[in-house]
């Protein structure tokens, strides 16, 4: 035992010794271990410091508070719920089939005598702003109450103490351009706020938030509203609860269960920091209602995911990492040599190589992990801002960074094993001497790597084939990848046939390449697993883009515009088609209104007192079979057999219309011709027919046998719902139009049917601007749009806008990405076997300068050993990446099909079209990789070579 650790402590001192006489070397190992201890090391604390523990997020919800309770509106109704408050239910069963009563209850009365309670109250507002208004929630919560510390966090000034005071997000503040000390307005309310203090909300610091005290905002702004005729937004209450002293346990579960029979909801502290098993919550007993969580399953499949990426990893760097050692050991020969000499045998070479690797790892690891912790801290403000939300306390777990580190200085060893067995193997002579001996190339790898290889690509074909399991694909495609990487030896032998044809430099390279497959297949399997991973990815990119472009459905014509405003009767729509047509380049406008039903105020889908709609109405003989209401819980696509159901999903009577999106309760315009021009539509037809003051119709099934279109117009939208949810006949009066129906293949962009406004005033319906269409010369620049932004912004109603810009591919930046990925590992990879390849031939450049050769052959020649090993690595790659990709899409194919099929076998329609899932090679990236990194590798490698071989000094005896 004692012989063994003086041997390893020598060992370790000589190779810390060797690390810090060849320190570039060392920092390029160094750097290549560290860099992802670094990153993983990062990640760890972040998401460990983002991840709230329960007592802070139970303080960021309640602040000091032991309860949040609130009322769900049932009328006092029992309820149950899950222990975070997220989802309730009535605890009777029998409002799972019925509607639940509506109606408040009394909070307090639920609560425990002596109990606290402090108002929580949540609405929204169009606040006035330097540019104009903005959309803004409002909070009234007295947040300077003890009660609420924690809740929000003030940054500058005070919270509110009077009713005429406000403090506001810095969020707001940033977006509104006021400022402490200014005053506040907003639509609707007469009265002015001065503004206090600044402050963030925690969990979301994107908040645009105004805090005031309970009752001094949202009652007056409702009561304004009201009678300015505007739309009033919905408000919540909630209520902060402080048990009286001596409470106990806090709000224990049991208290939580006792408020709930009296029909209120309660989020408790000590059940957030401490929650009931799954069992003891009635919710979750219930069918329907079970706990939401990742089961085991999800967990393994996490877990051998991680472990994937970091065997990969590892993979990596031990393939980029062991030729640097390799290096290392050639230029330590003699100093290896001399241990043998003196009586060390083999394990003591083998031991200080593989000190060399224990050194240097542990070094990346400290380095590694000291990095990820100084900048984790560093950039924690960043991050945060990232996410969107403050991090809880920086939280340091000692073990996993001990094992993050620990993994470090596996991958140190690892990387030194093959150059540690290989120095073992050569003789003191040979060592002493510089001799390097008769080299016989592995036979067994090679085999063992054929039989991996054409194993894992069976396994991968019987998977896309045979299987709807992409696992299997995936550990096929591995295996057979990870064989490829063993027969690189092998290949890179047979890469040295085509030297023959090649002039003197890249033949030289080529066969000083081959002859040295110890120092030239890791790096060119490092190559390869870098370009493999790259070239499956791209090509499963590029076949989803092809797959998606297919898909991909336009709401508009390219390049039109569509701009909707539903809010107050279309008062702001003017102002709207005003800032449009500033900043787009249009070319045609049409503008569009609805058909308005009731008060001026009312939206198109509002359902409050006063409102009405309009809806088209689909004749009997039009509906589709599979749709209609059978009066029971039975599917009506079980009234059908199999075949019927096939037949039935082919119907165009089933079928989905196409894209597009009109805010309106039917799909109806009322629009001049204009219209048709934006949308594409060249037909005399449809011209006449909205000037002869007919309904064109763009979706079929609304025409009845006697081409007519029906119009049922429904004077009050509430009652008409509460018909439809007994299952009774809406009321309402049926207004017959002559139609004519576009040609089949007219797009109708999601638009039902287009009624002129003569017609509309002639049947006496009233109309309300909802919007315009644009057509452009142009698609609108990124500076227009932002100019357009900020008009629409300052107008501050809730307008929907979309230019229709044809599909965008979101795969490209990834693709660009993974090309430079691979493109530095290849040139990393290229570089460390072209450093290995100078360290190993600098005898034979001494004999090309002694027989006349020019200094640029030494440029030369290192330019092309390190394009020779990106070359391999690229074709190697390339054929062993385009496997797995090729694999899955396959697979994919097949359950798509599968899922058609059932499909029509239900009746389910839109799927009357059989999915089509392309695979498509990206030449593009292929062409990067196979011309430009190699090219980019040599021309590097040759640029960063002297020309001309320092003086050799004579070895000394």
């Amino acid at each position: 035992m004692n012989g063994w650790f003086h041997s390893w402590r020598a060992a370790v001192r000589i190779a810390r010794r060797d690390a810090w006489r060849s320190k570039g070397r060392s920092f390029l190992v160094l750097a290549m271990i560290a860099l992802p201890i670094v990153g993983v090391s990062a990640a760890d604390l972040t998401l460990r410091s983002a991840e709230l523990s329960p007592q802070e997020r139970a303080t960021r919800l309640l602040g000091a508070a032991d309860a949040r309770v609130s009322d769900p509106g049932y009328g006092g109704v029992a309820v149950q719920q899950s222990p975070d408050g997220q989802r309730t239910a009535p605890a009777d069963e029998k409002y799972d089939s019925q509607p639940v009563p509506e109606g408040r209850t009394d909070v307090g009365k639920a609560l425990p005598a002596g109990a606290t309670l402090l108002k929580d109250t949540i609405g929204h507002g169009k606040l006035r702003t330097v540019h104009g208004l903005l959309h803004t929630e409002v909070r009234e919560l007295k947040a300077a109450d003890p009660l609420a510390r924690g809740i929000l966090t003030p940054l500058d000034g005070r919270f509110p103490q009077r009713p005429d005071e406000v403090a506001a997000s810095s969020r707001f503040l940033a977006e509104s351009g006021l400022e402490i000390g200014g005053t506040l307005t907003a639509r609707g309310l007469e009265r002015e706020y001065r503004i206090v203090g600044s402050y963030e909300v925690p969990d979301d610091l994107e908040a645009l938030q105004v805090n005031a005290l309970p009752g001094a905002f949202l009652e007056p702004l409702r009561k304004g509203l009201e009678a300015s005729g505007l739309a009033v937004p919905d408000i919540s209450t909630e209520h902060l609860v402080k048990l009286p002293a001596g409470g106990g346990h806090g709000f224990t579960w049991n208290m939580v269960q006792e408020v709930n029979a009296k029909g209120v909801i309660a989020v408790s502290r000590a059940v957030l920091v401490d929650p009931p098993a799954d069992a003891d919550v009635p919710l979750y007993q219930r069918e329907g209602h079970s706990p939401f969580g990742q089961g085991l399953g999800s967990d393994k499949a996490a877990l051998v995911a991680v472990a994937t990426v970091v065997g990969l990893a590892m993979l990596e760097i031990c393939l980029l990492a062991g030729p640097a050692f390799a290096v290392g050991a050639r230029r330590s020969r003699r100093q290896l040599g001399l241990v043998g000499a003196n009586g060390g045998d083999r394990r003591h070479i083998r031991s200080i190589v593989l000190a060399g690797g224990l050194v240097i790892g542990f070094v990346a690891a400290v380095a590694g992990t000291a990095l990820g912790l100084v900048l984790t801290f560093a950039l924690q403000p960043v991050l945060e801002q990232a996410f969107g939300q403050r991090f809880g306390a920086f939280d340091v777990r000692p073990l996993e960074l001990l094992g993050i580190g620990a993994l470090a200085v596996l991958t140190g060893l690892l990387a030194a094993v093959v150059p540690a067995v290989t120095s073992s193997r050569e003789t003191v002579l040979a060592s002493l001497t510089g001799r390097r001996g008769v080299r016989r190339s592995n036979r067994v790898l090679p085999a063992v790597g054929l039989v991996a290889a054409l194993l894992g690509a069976a396994i991968a074909l019987y998977g896309s084939v045979f299987s709807d399991q992409f696992v299997i694909v995936a550990g096929g495609s591995a295996l057979a990848e990870l064989g490829v990487v063993a027969m690189t030896p092998a290949l890179v032998g047979l890469f040295g046939r085509v030297g023959r044809w090649l002039p003197l430099s890249p033949r030289l390279a080529l066969r000083d390449s081959v002859r040295n497959r110890g120092r030239t297949a890791p790096a060119v399997a490092a190559v390869l697993a870098a370009v493999a991973g790259t070239v499956a990815v791209a090509t499963y990119a590029t076949s989803q883009d092809a797959q998606q472009r297919a898909e991909y459905t336009a709401q508009l014509p390219h390049g039109a515009v569509s701009v909707f405003l539903t809010e107050d009767g279309g008062r702001d729509v003017p102002a709207v088609r005003e800032a449009v047509q500033r900043h787009v380049p249009v070319d045609v406008r049409a503008d569009v209104a609805r058909l308005a039903v009731g008060k001026s105020s009312c939206g198109p889908f509002s359902s409050d007192e006063g409102c009405g709609r309009t809806e088209l109405v689909i004749p009997k003989a039009n509906e589709c079979p599979l749709w209609a209401d059978t009066g029971t819980d039975e599917d009506p696509a079980e009234r059908f057999s199999k075949e019927e159901r096939r037949k039935l999903a082919d119907d165009w009577r089933c079928r989905s219309e196409d894209g597009g999106y009109v805010p309106t309760n039917d799909g109806l315009l009322v629009a001049d011709a204009t219209l048709l021009k934006v949308l594409g539509i060249d037909d005399p037809a449809v011209e006449r027919a909205l000037a002869e003051g007919r309904i064109v119709s763009l979706q079929k099934r609304h025409v009845d046998a006697t081409g007519k279109v029906s119009l049922r117009v429904i004077a009050d939208a509430k009652a008409a719902d509460e018909a439809a949810e007994r299952n009774e006949e809406v009321p309402g009066v049926l207004k017959a139009f002559p139609a004519y129906q576009v040609p089949d293949g007219t797009p109708s962009y999601g638009i039902a049917g287009l009624l002129s406004p003569a017609a509309a005033e002639a049947a006496g319906l009233g109309t309300a601007p909802l919007g315009s269409y644009y057509s452009t010369d142009h698609l609108p620049s990124s500076e227009q749009r932002q100019r357009l932004d900020a008009d629409l912004a300052k107008i501050g109603s809730e307008i929907q806008f979309h230019i229709e810009t044809g599909f965008t591919s979101e795969n490209s930046i990834v693709l660009l990405a993974l090309t430079v990925f691979a493109g530095l590992i290849t040139i990393g990879a290229a570089g460390i076997a072209t450093g290995l390849a100078q360290a190993d031939a600098e005898a034979d450049l001494k004999t090309l300068a002694a027989v006349g050769a020019p200094p640029r052959v030494r440029r030369t020649l290192s330019g092309f050993q390190c394009g020779v090993v990106a070359v391999m690595g690229v074709l190697l790659g390339t054929v062993a990446g385009v496997l797995p990709a090729i694999g899955l899409r396959l697979t994919e194919r097949r359950q798509k099909e599968q899922m058609y099929q059932e499909g029509r076998d239900a009746g389910w329609t839109g799927v009357a079209d059989l999915p089509h899932v392309p695979i498509v090679i990206p030449w593009e990236t292929f062409g990067a990789l196979l011309i430009a990194v190699p090219l980019g590798a040599a021309l590097l490698a040759a640029l960063l070579t002297r020309s001309r071989a320092a003086v050799a000094r004579r070895a000394a005896a």
